[in-house]
């Protein structure tokens, strides 16, 4: 008899949980994407992902996509084979970035950095300045090693230089206040199913003025040209996802209410004091530069597949570690609604399956009562 386990809770960095609102919506009788109602509900959700971005360009479109679909569609119609690009190169994610160039026949600086760390800036500096690329790609929040790399160093660099950043930030859009003019990326990818708690299924590509200038469409279905021609009209060039877009459209509404900022501030809070309750019970950070957005915990002295499977007992859903890290960490994500309140079932849990629950849970309480102040 299991005493502990109701509803399983999901803490994986992607699907998240989805909000009732959002359920309600989802789980409505669908309409079709050729209609006044559709064309309505796309140009408001893309007034809508404009204010999140701080930004007023129609530079955008929304692919009936996994997220890769979009970083794909970043490779294809913004470069050309034989073009020279870096990849920063330090998780799983940051290698589909190297396979995607690879596949398209783009000559690939392979910048390497250890899993669980970020990049050191005057080596990445005098690398882009050796090679002359054309196009350098990175993750903002790298969700294998839950590591955050700095876009806004990259920017800087880059920004009187015809070089491109395009940024990775499926993991990273509507957790962290992200503002690519201003931060200097020319190229941002994001996906549904993280911080805009929604299913998999619907990707979103930003991109600059100076990536405008560099925009050779050689696609069928991702095709940003043909796309975005549609979509600022309310319309698309193919059949949309269209109780995801409807499901986003309220998603920023809720996102926005909250304030990205407020979002930032919270989760930067609840990932520091899960991982001061994690080190509590004798485990540690992975990465020596977190993300916010999900937190790679490693288990030295135990297979951190066995603890995740007593956590999942316990109704708390993790992530395991991917390629090499398997067996070695777990991740839990701090995306979507999840708060203070929410992640601490899954400081209870862990502090069970190890026996530590007094200090461990003073540790977290303590941590967020320090940091969540206006």
């Amino acid at each position: 008899m299991n005493c502990y386990k109701s509803n399983e809770k999901l803490f994986t960095p992607g699907p998240v949980e989805i909000p009732e609102e959002i359920r309600a919506i989802l789980g409505a009788q669908i309409i079709h994407h050729r209609t006044p109602e559709f064309k309505q509900a796309l140009i408001d959700t893309r007034t809508l992902f404009k204010k999140l971005i701080s930004s007023e360009s129609e530079n955008f479109v929304f692919f009936a996509s996994s997220g890769t679909g979009a970083m794909e569609a970043a490779v294809i119609n913004f470069f050309n084979q034989g073009d020279k690009v870096l990849v920063l190169n330090g998780g799983k994610f940051a290698e589909r970035w190297l396979e995607l160039c690879k596949t398209y026949g783009l000559d690939v600086v392979d910048f390497k950095v250890e899993w669980g760390e970020t990049y050191d800036k005057d080596a990445l500096k005098n690398a882009i300045e050796k090679e002359n690329v054309k196009g350098v790609f990175i993750q903002i929040s790298e969700t294998s090693t839950a590591t955050y790399h700095d876009p806004k160093f990259i920017g800087n660099l880059l920004k009187d230089s015809d070089t491109l950043l395009v940024a990775d930030a499926i993991t990273a859009l509507g957790t962290y206040d992200i503002k690519p003019e201003e931060d200097g990326i020319d190229i941002i990818v994001g996906g549904s199913q993280k911080s805009f708690m929604l299913p998999p299924g619907l990707s979103m590509l930003w991109f600059s003025e100076k990536a405008s200038k560099r925009l050779s469409p050689k696609g069928y279905y991702f095709n940003i040209s043909k796309e975005l021609k549609k979509q600022i009209e309310g319309q698309t060039a193919y059949t949309p996802a269209i109780p995801i877009i409807l499901g986003l459209k309220k998603s920023l509404e809720m996102i926005l209410n909250e304030g990205i900022k407020n979002i930032e501030k919270k989760t930067t809070a609840i990932s520091k004091a899960t991982i001061k309750a994690f080190e509590k019970m004798g485990f540690k950070a992975f990465s020596k530069n977190p993300s916010i957005s999900v937190s790679a915990i490693e288990t030295p002295n135990m297979d951190a597949e066995a603890f995740r499977k007593e956590l999942l007992k316990l109704g708390i859903r993790t992530a395991g570690g991917q390629d090499k890290l398997k067996g070695k960490i777990f991740r839990v994500s701090h995306m979507g609604q999840i708060d203070a309140i929410s992640t601490f079932s899954v400081i209870q849990a862990a502090s069970i399956v190890t026996n530590t629950s007094k200090d461990v849970l003073e540790e977290y309480i303590n941590t967020v009562k320090a940091l969540c102040v206006d």
